[in-house]
């Protein structure tokens, strides 16, 4: 008898709360494919995201789940210099990071 290949990701994910102002906070859908750390890392500097709030990293496989917002924050800060300008939005999370 053939097995069903895994549904459950065996890789670490990462899904962020967007703040919509007035409409509200939603964690953010993203395909299989980009929820890993480098396209979130991609996705925050091109401003895709209207202001995050906070970014949730997890590993089903492993059995974890952990708040990465200040983690990620710190790594964006370290590339900013290869971009030069970056979106307000960006910039707006950097700040809010710094204090999370």
């Amino acid at each position: 008898m053939s097995r069903s290949p895994s549904l459950v990701p065996s890789d670490d994910v990462y899904i962020v709360l967007d703040d919509f102002g007035h409409l509200g906070r939603s964690w953010r859908e993203t395909d299989e494919g980009g929820a890993d750390r480098q396209m979130l890392i991609r996705n925050l500097l091109d401003g895709q995201y209207e202001a995050p709030v906070c970014i949730v990293a997890f590993n089903v496989a492993e059995g974890w789940c952990r708040d990465a917002t200040a983690e990620i924050a710190d790594e964006v800060r370290r590339r900013y210099i290869e971009y030069g300008d970056a979106p307000d939005s960006l910039i707006r999370f950097l700040d809010t990071a710094s204090r999370h």
